[in-house]
């Protein structure tokens, strides 16, 4: 992606072909001579955990920047009614998302021996002592992994706490 300069404004973006469509092969050498420059990308932050959005070109010297507006996405649980209802409407934040997503990760990771828990249950037949380990290791992770969610008061902390 290029961009054209005049008075170190941007003029128009767009591929080489697209700047200069009458020229034949045109490359970055050829760029550079006409005026234009490569453009950089900006600073985007995971859009996990924030919304990204193009804002504007900056011109730096020789560089264009495509720069990026970051926004931090909601960490709690935001409830309100929309105009006109009367019914209100939740909207689930970061933590609330994460959550969920550690407890599916966790009963996925158990599913493969729920069946043993099942007949143990039904029919009284022991859980290998390995299995009810790994399922009480898997549960306890799950839990602190949550409760560190829970804990958390920035974006910062919850990646940390998705991150252990």
């Amino acid at each position: 992606m290029y961009a054209l300069i005049q008075n170190n404004a941007v003029t128009q973006i767009g591929e080489l072909a697209i700047l200069f469509p009458n020229t034949s092969n045109p490359n970055h050498a050829f760029a550079i001579e006409q005026g234009a420059l490569e453009v950089v990308e900006g600073e985007q932050k995971d859009q996990r955990f924030y919304w990204v959005t193009f804002d504007k070109y900056e011109v730096t010297g020789n560089v264009v920047t495509r720069t990026y507006v970051n926004t931090p996405k909601a960490l709690e649980d935001v409830t309100e009614t929309p105009e006109g209802s009367t019914e209100p409407v939740t909207n689930k934040g970061l933590k609330s998302q994460w959550i969920a997503q550690s407890k599916v990760t966790a009963n996925s990771l158990l599913a493969a021996t729920d069946w043993m828990v099942i007949r143990k249950a039904e029919r009284n037949v022991d859980i290998p002592a390995d299995v009810v380990a790994e399922r009480a290791k898997i549960i306890a992770d799950c839990t602190a992994k949550e409760a560190a969610i829970t804990a958390a008061t920035s974006i910062e902390e919850l990646m940390q706490a998705l991150s252990n």
